[in-house]
C-alpha cells in the first residue's frame, strides 16, 4: 500500500471503528501525534494508546457528532496532506463547529511517524467557550 492509500485507510473506512483500527495499524509503536495549539486537546503524544487517551476518547464524550470531512489530499514523497472541515456541537454549550483544518502525516518504511494538525483554533474555541 502506497502512503497516500495508508493514509486514506484511517479516514474512509466504513465507521470510526475502522478508521481508529486502521489509524493503530499505520501508526508507528513511537509516532508523535501533535494536536495545534488552541485546541481543546493541544498537545503531543506519543504512540496510538496515548492518542486514543488525550484525543480519541475525548472527541468521542465531549463532541456530538464530530466529524473531518476531507476535502482533498496531497501527497508527496514522504508526506501526505489531507484538509477539510471539522464539525459538531459540543456537549458542554450545545454550540456547533465548523472550522478549516489539515493535517499533515510524515511517513518511513510504510508507518506513520508523525501527525501534526493545524486548525482555526478561534472558530473551536467559540464552539466550547459557553458566553
Amino acid at each position: 500500500m502506497d502512503n497516500l492509500a495508508l493514509i486514506k485507510s484511517t479516514y474512509e473506512g466504513a465507521n470510526s471503528q475502522e478508521n481508529a483500527k486502521n489509524t493503530a495499524a499505520a501508526l508507528a509503536a513511537d509516532a508523535r501525534w501533535t494536536e495545534a495549539a488552541g485546541f481543546p486537546y493541544a498537545g503531543t503524544y506519543i504512540g496510538f494508546d496515548a492518542v486514543v487517551e488525550n484525543v480519541f476518547k475525548r472527541l468521542a464524550t465531549e463532541w456530538e457528532g464530530f466529524a473531518f470531512t476531507v476535502e482533498n489530499y496531497v501527497a508527496q514523497g514522504d508526506k501526505v496532506f489531507a484538509y477539510g472541515n471539522y464539525s459538531g456541537v459540543y456537549k458542554a454549550t450545545g454550540k456547533p463547529l465548523n472550522a478549516r483544518v489539515a493535517h499533515l502525516w510524515t511517513l518511513k518504511d510504510g508507518k506513520v511517524t508523525h501527525f501534526e494538525q493545524f486548525v482555526d483554533s478561534h472558530t473551536v474555541q467559540l464552539a466550547i467557550k459557553d458566553r
